[in-house]
């Protein structure tokens, strides 16, 4: 199949130190070419040169850099994960002294319901601030368009169960479960998906009801960037974009991580991203959850690739497979196929329900990326159902060109797209808005101050992070936000007391802004104190 796509993908691993040296020194742009891979050659050459090639050294350079330590991050991630689930489920220091002295040491267990996350431990809060409120918003509701008005006049207790939901997706599947019913709501279905970006299953996802039956809300939440994978951390810094005509140039790597495409063969995004009409899902007489139904003709699953899914086998129909022409990767079980089919599977026994995307981090891009999908799968009678999109700390995913196209779906008749940003939080940031990439962000930002005032803007201040102007107020506001967090127990009450590991990560903010702003704390923090603020903030 002739290929008419445009993209452009940068390759760290293409050229040596030696070779970015060179490029880097002597500005040789035949050095500088081996680093990336586009349609148009002399393309390549005009963002080689001037300012344009600052970006991609920067992009090469911190990937190449995270690379190198991904093994060390890998291992001290397990480490730091290990100590903190044997100090907490022993009673902290000096529990864990008595048990070792009496020999009742609790050994962690990694995927049990008592093994939190480094997420988890930085922030142990699991109850909702305004969950009875919304659950009465819900269950009061007669119908689809009374549930819209209840839920639209309850937003702040949606968005805190966003914001939670978006924090919990950090957490294995046992926990998830939990906490779930511990809100008094549905737990449906926990992924562990292909990321064709990392090559592995990467790609976490889970959905929720708000009860069992007759449904009025259904809540899909994204796993984000998690603090030790490297290959999270290469995603959110990779500047490689495919071009959907008509659509917009979108980041690659997120497009992977959603299961849309591979890099490896280009072709494939065009396959999943400009065949409107095609339906790639799974079968509809399948189970996603791997109970299939009698007389479905399946063809090799996930496991026949010799790779695993927790136990459930997900399907394709051969049929199906032979009318669209699914290249071989696109049989490999990713997040935005599995997601899809049990949401329509939802939509269809849940009548009045309506659904709502979230996610934090990567796990926000992803989440503005899965309605994009459904756009372009013409998918309009689940589009319909949207209730809402509600990203915390997400990083950009496309140029102005899909900023006009998403608005224009999204934002009629009303916003539909929330993206909440925390003071300096350096990840919504990226990756650059820049004259080389151009990388835009859309929807309503509300964005809160480290004093929690929301401001609603268009885009941040300081939208690329980078400036000296900024530089003083970035180190004074880490240390401003390191002072509140010994004093928020006393001023705000117990739950927003912080513990000795997020007191911590507040003294690596000092020498690292905007690291400890990019914390879910932060952002529960935001959503429960947040206040509007009278006059309206322009954007910078």
């Amino acid at each position: 199949m002739a290929s008419d796509s445009n993209y452009l993908i940068v390759r760290p691993e293409k050229g040596g130190i030696l070779d970015l040296a060179k490029y880097l020194v002597l500005g040789d742009i035949r050095i500088g070419v081996k680093f990336l891979e586009i349609e148009n050659s002399t393309d390549a050459e005009q963002l080689l040169v001037g300012e344009h090639r600052w970006a991609i050294i920067v992009s090469i350079i911190v990937r190449k850099i995270i690379g190198l330590f991904g093994k060390p991050l890998e291992y001290t991630g397990y480490i730091v994960d290990f100590i903190l689930n044997l100090l907490s489920q022993n009673g902290n220091l000096l529990g864990l002294l008595y048990n070792l002295l009496h020999g009742k040491v609790v050994i962690p267990q990694r995927g049990t319901q008592s093994f939190l996350s480094t997420i988890g431990h930085l922030d142990g809060r699991i109850d909702l601030y305004k969950g009875r409120y919304l659950v009465e918003q819900l269950t009061g509701a007669s119908d689809m368009e009374e549930t819209s008005m209840n839920l639209e006049l309850g937003n702040r207790a949606l968005m805190d169960l966003c914001v939670m939901a978006s924090k919990l997706a950090y957490e294995n599947a046992e926990v998830v479960k939990y906490v779930v019913h511990h809100w008094k709501m549905h737990f449906v279905d926990f992924y562990n998906c292909w990321n064709d970006f990392q090559k592995e299953m990467s790609t976490q996802v889970f959905i929720l009801c708000d009860k069992p039956k007759d449904a009025s809300l259904i809540l899909i939440s994204f796993r984000g960037t998690e603090p030790f994978d490297a290959d999270d951390w290469s995603t959110d810094f990779d500047y490689s974009w495919y071009e959907i005509p008509k659509v917009g140039k979108v980041h690659m790597g997120f497009l992977e991580a959603l299961g849309l495409g591979n890099r490896t063969n280009a072709e494939t995004f065009q396959y999943h991203l400009q065949l409107k009409g095609a339906n790639f899902s799974l079968s509809e007489s399948d189970d996603v959850t791997g109970n299939s139904s009698k007389g479905s003709e399946t063809i090799p699953s996930r496991t026949d690739f010799g790779i695993e899914h927790n136990g459930s086998d997900h399907s394709f129909d051969s049929k199906e497979l032979a009318s669209t022409v699914i290249p071989p990767e696109a049989l490999e079980m990713t997040a935005y196929y599995a997601v899809k089919k049990k949401l329509k599977s939802l939509l269809k026994d849940h009548k009045n329900a309506k659904f709502v995307v979230t996610g934090h981090s990567l796990g926000g891009a992803l989440a503005t990326l899965f309605p994009m999908a459904l756009l372009l799968h013409e998918e309009t009678e689940v589009l319909q159902r949207l209730l809402g999109l509600y990203t915390f700390g997400q990083p950009r995913v496309g140029n102005q060109q899909l900023v006009s196209f998403m608005e224009a779906h999204l934002e009629t008749p009303t916003p539909k797209y929330f993206r909440v940003v925390y003071c300096n939080d350096w990840v919504p940031r990226l990756p650059n808005d820049d004259k080389t990439f151009s990388y835009k962000h859309f929807g309503v930002c509300l964005y809160y101050d480290s004093f929690y005032v929301e401001h609603k803007m268009d885009e941040v201040p300081n939208k690329i992070f980078f400036g000296l102007r900024y530089l003083i107020p970035e180190y004074l506001n880490a240390v401003w936000e390191l002072i509140r967090s010994l004093t928020m127990g006393y001023t705000h009450g117990q739950e927003y007391k912080e513990g000795w590991f997020s007191i911590l990560l507040r003294i690596l903010g000092l020498v690292l802004p905007g690291i400890s702003a990019h914390c879910p704390i932060n952002y529960v923090n935001s959503v429960r104190l947040g206040k509007e603020r009278v006059v309206q903030m322009s954007s910078f």
